[in-house]
This record gives structure tokens, sequence and C-alpha cells, in this order.
């Protein structure tokens, strides 16, 4: 589990195909990876995956194909951007909302407008997850935990302060890139009880 407040950013330095899959291999300067042991659970931009490998500060992730079909993570290069977050413990703040890593779908960016000293983005959503994202809830964009502002047919808002947009890889976004989502888990087990229930 996580928080989606991001620790760190890194930068991709090598991703390959290896045996059908993927491997991204990860500098993670300033994340302490030296305290990162094999087989720990990192979220990189909001996808919980499993570290495989360390050198150094560079972490080592193999990403299966069911991820890179969901994700951006296939789309990443040498030099790429990503938010990085160790997985809860259990005497940690929870400073955001409760994170799985497990990224439920990709948004697009479809606006980014000025207010005040913030910025207000409008997502547009798969149209499977529409029902799930509900004004005042919280969505995780990129790893990063968000409320959601409001709420129309097709699309949502949220609001960026500034910390958020310096300190995470959302300040390298612009419209029409896609975005890892990942719903309320609260909203998806309420789905799941209620289909329950009328069986």
């Amino acid at each position: 589990m996580f928080t989606g407040i991001i620790q760190a950013t890194g930068q991709v330095a090598r991703s390959e195909p290896r045996g059908g899959d993927w491997r991204i291999s990860i500098a993670a300067t300033g994340f302490e990876a030296s305290a990162v042991a094999l087989g720990d659970s990192i979220a990189v931009s909001g996808c919980c995956l499993t570290v495989v490998a360390r050198e150094g500060d560079t972490l080592a992730f193999d990403v299966s194909n069911e991820t890179l079909s969901l994700t951006t993570l296939g789309s990443l290069r040498a030099g790429d951007a990503v938010n990085l977050e160790k997985a809860l413990r259990l005497s940690d703040r929870l400073g955001g909302h409760l994170v799985s890593g497990h990224v439920d779908g990709l948004g697009t960016l479809i606006a980014i407008d000025a207010d005040a000293r913030s910025q207000r983005w409008r997502i547009e959503a798969p149209t499977a997850l529409r029902r799930y994202i509900a004004a005042k809830g919280s969505v995780c964009v990129e790893g990063v935990s968000l409320t959601v502002n409001a709420v129309n047919a097709a699309t949502f808002e949220v609001n960026l302060i500034p910390h958020t947009v310096a300190h995470t890889t959302l300040r390298d976004r612009r419209i029409g890139d896609r975005v890892n989502l990942e719903i309320d888990l609260l909203a998806r087990y309420v789905e799941r009880l209620l289909a329950t229930e009328e069986h």
C-alpha cells in the first residue's frame, strides 16, 4: 500500500525488452535507494513494482505485459522522469489516501488552467472508470494523491498546488499526454459489495 505522497523523482536509466516483457532501470538519486532491498515494493508513477536488482542508486524492475498494456510505463525512454514512493509502513502517517499501486487505466490530460498560484487540470477518464470518480473524492494521477474538484460527463478536474507541480513529474505533463489513473479503493469495494448483495 502507498499514500500517493511522492517522496522523490527518478530518471529512467534504461528501458529494455527482457524475454517477452520489459525491464526498467531507474536512477533514484535522493530516494535513499541504499535502504531499498531486493523484493521491496516501489510505486513508480503510480505503478506498484518489485525491485529485482539494485546497483548504487539505480533500481531495476521487471514489468509484465499486463502492466505495459494498462499504464504509461511502456512508453518510458531513457531520461524520462518518474515519481517514486516507498511502500507504506504501519507506523507512517497517511498524508494522502490509501493507494494500492494497481493502475486502473489511462486518462488524457485535456486542459491546464491557471487558478491563482495553482493549476487546475481537466482529465478525460476512460468510460469504465468514470462512475468511480466523485467530487471531493480521491484519485491517484501518476502516483500523486489528488482531490477531485469537479466531475462532468467524461472528465474530472483536480487542483495542483505549486508544491505538487514543483516536486513531481506532473510539472512535465502537457495537454494530450496520457496519465496513469487509480480510482479510490473505497469506490471499488463498495461496488463489489453491492453487486454481491444483489445476487
